[in-house]
C-alpha cells in the first residue's frame, strides 16, 4: 500500500514525534508538510527534519508539487489554547485530524469545540497510551476475560487525561458520569533526571503528589497517583493494577481463577531481539502470556521505543480510518472525556472537595 500521507500544525518538541516516525519508516508514513509561524523556524525544521514547511493550514492542504501532496490527515500539535481554532479551521476546510492531547484546554473549551466540530466525524484525538505494547498487552488479557469483568484500575505512570483514558479503555467505563476526589501531598524528593537529561541533584526538593478515586459507578473505580516529573525521575517506577471478577493483573504478572480448586499466575513476557549472542538488533518482537501472543510488534525492523511503537500505532490507525479501512482510532468525544475527567481530579486536588462530572453533550457519541 501506498504510504500514509500525512501533515503537522506545529514544529514543537511533541510534534517531532510524529515526524520521525516518517523519517524512519517513509515505506509507511510520508509527511506532506508542517506549519510553522515564521519562515525562520521553517528553515530550521527544513534543515533539521527534512521535511517542507508552509506558513498557513490552507497552503498545507492544498499544496501540490513534487515534494508535497494534499494530506490524507492532518495531526495538530500546538499549544492548548491554539488546538481548538487549528482544528475547526481543518474541518472547515474538510480535512480529518488527528489533535494533540488535550483537545481543548478546559472544559468550556471542550464544549465549544465538541458543539463546532463534534458531529463532523472527522476529528481523532491523539491518545496513544492504549496503543503502548505493555498496555495492549494488558487490555488484550482483560479483553480475554482471562480475569473476569475488570472492576478497578490503579495506575501510577502518567498524568491526567492519559491514565484516564488507559482506565476507561480497562474498565471499558465510557462516557457517563463520575465522582472524583482528590487530596495533594508534599514531601521530598532526589530528582536526578529531567525532561532535558541528568540534573546532578544531590539534595531532595519537595515534589507534590496527587492520589484521586474514580467512581464510574456499577462497581466500577480506579487510584489515580501521580508525583510531579514521574515522567522522567527514574526513582519513581510505573506501576498498574487491574483487577476483575475473577483474578488481577499486577504490573506484568496475571493471577485469575481456572476451576474450583485451581488459581495460577502467569508472567507476560516480552520478547525481544539482540540480547546476548543475539545479532539481529535490539528490538521488540512480541508479549506474550502462557504461549499465547497478546501483543505483536507490527513495526519490527524500525527499532523503536515503546512510545514511538504507540505513535506509529496510531498513524497507522488513523490512516486505516480515512481509508476506509478500519474504525475510527480514539474519536474526539473520548478525548473530551479524557480531559474532563483530569481537570476534575485537578479540581478535587485543589479544593479538597468530591467533583461530579456531569454526562455531557459527547456522552453517546
Amino acid at each position: 500500500m501506498a504510504p500514509i500521507r500525512f501533515g503537522v500544525v506545529g514544529s514543537g518538541w511533541r510534534a517531532e514525534f510524529f515526524v520521525r516516525m516518517a523519517r524512519l519508516m517513509p515505506e509507511r508514513f510520508q509527511v506532506t508538510g508542517v506549519v510553522t509561524r515564521s519562515a525562520e523556524r521553517g528553515a530550521e525544521v527544513e534543515r533539521t527534519w527534512g521535511v517542507p514547511t508552509v506558513r498557513t493550514i490552507e497552503e498545507l492542504v492544498t499544496a501540490v508539487g513534487p515534494t508535497t501532496d494534499r494530506p490524507e490527515f492532518v495531526v495538530v500539535s500546538v499549544p492548548w489554547p491554539v488546538t481548538p481554532d487549528a482544528t475547526r479551521e481543518l474541518v472547515e476546510l474538510g480535512i480529518p485530524v488527528l489533535a494533540e492531547t488535550p483537545p481543548a484546554p478546559d472544559a468550556d473549551g471542550l464544549r465549544e469545540l465538541w458543539a463546532d466540530v463534534g458531529s463532523s466525524g472527522l476529528v481523532q484525538v491523539a491518545e496513544h497510551s492504549p496503543s503502548m505494547p505493555a498496555h495492549a498487552a494488558r487490555i488484550a488479557v482483560v479483553d480475554a476475560g482471562l480475569i473476569g469483568a475488570a472492576t478497578s484500575v490503579q495506575i501510577s505512570s502518567t498524568h491526567l487525561y492519559h491514565a484516564v483514558g488507559l482506565i476507561r479503555r480497562l474498565l471499558g467505563a465510557g462516557r457517563g458520569e463520575v465522582t472524583v476526589r482528590a487530596s495533594v501531598f508534599t514531601a521530598p524528593l532526589l530528582g536526578p533526571l529531567g525532561r532535558d537529561g541528568w540534573t546532578d541533584a544531590a539534595e531532595p526538593v519537595d515534589a507534590w503528589n496527587i492520589l484521586a478515586t474514580l467512581d464510574f459507578g456499577g462497581g466500577r473505580s480506579a487510584l489515580y497517583d501521580f508525583t510531579d516529573n514521574q515522567w522522567h525521575n527514574p526513582l519513581r517506577t510505573n506501576r498498574i493494577v487491574v483487577r476483575g471478577s475473577h483474578g488481577e493483573i499486577v504490573d506484568d504478572t496475571v493471577t485469575r481463577w481456572v476451576d474450583d480448586r485451581t488459581v495460577v499466575s502467569s508472567p507476560i513476557v516480552r520478547r525481544v531481539s539482540g540480547l546476548e549472542q543475539n545479532l539481529d538488533g535490539f528490538d521488540l518482537e512480541h508479549l506474550s502470556l502462557d504461549g499465547r501472543v497478546l501483543y505483536r510488534n507490527a513495526f519490527e525492523g524500525a527499532r523503536l521505543a515503546d512510545d514511538d511503537i504507540a505513535v506509529a500505532a496510531l498513524l497507522d490507525a488513523t490512516g486505516a480510518w480515512v481509508r476506509g479501512d478500519g474504525p475510527a482510532p480514539y474519536p474526539l468525544a473520548d478525548g473530551c472525556q479524557d480531559h474532563l475527567l483530569g481537570l476534575a481530579i485537578e479540581e478535587a486536588g485543589r479544593t479538597g472537595e468530591p467533583v461530579r462530572t456531569a454526562r455531557e453533550a459527547w456522552a453517546d457519541a
